[in-house]
């Protein structure tokens, strides 16, 4: 299912990549979305709807690929703390195993992994089959209260200041 992922996300899509930028180590933790997201027409499944759109917030964290269910990770940078990826409220919980390790992702990191699989394959000839990790401020909106110890389950609506991880 990664290779799906994968795949997905070499797809070409419209636009330039988003610079890579850097942000301070967990700024704007706290900091609510509220307003109605202008992206949500640009994705097949919402993510923040109004019903969940005053719990959405912004965090500094690192998307990853996990061994294990939810494929798609994000460390909250300067915590313990740990969001798993879905596709959004309408498919939470998951009901298919796509639902589960090929969440929908917004489309400024698609744009931003597609550059760096251009750029892999011109300096190496190759292109990465899992995604690298991705640091970003990541728009999260919950898609069940948080429980302390527990992985928290999110979809993710926007990002901004990507920068993607080198392996070399």
């Amino acid at each position: 299912m990664l290779l799906v992922v994968a795949a997905s996300i070499t797809a070409d899509v419209p636009g330039e990549p988003q610079a890579p930028g850097a942000g301070g180590i967990a700024q704007d933790q706290a900091k609510p979305a509220v307003a109605a997201s202008t992206s949500a027409g640009k994705r097949k499944i919402p993510c923040k709807t109004p019903e969940n759109a005053t719990l959405c917030y912004w965090t500094h964290g690192r998307l990853s690929v996990y061994n294990g269910s939810p494929s798609f990770r994000i460390w909250q940078i300067g915590t313990r703390h740990i969001l798993g990826v879905f596709n959004g409220p309408s498919h939470y919980p998951a009901r298919t195993n796509d639902d589960i390790e090929n969440p929908e992702l917004p489309s400024e990191l698609y744009r931003a992994y597609e550059a760096d699989n251009r750029r892999l394959k011109r300096e190496t000839g190759i292109m990465w089959a899992i995604p690298p990790p991705a640091f970003a401020d990541f728009e999260a909106c919950p898609l069940r209260p948080e429980i302390k110890g527990w992985m928290q389950a999110v979809c993710i609506e926007s990002a901004k200041n990507i920068f993607i991880e080198r392996d070399h």
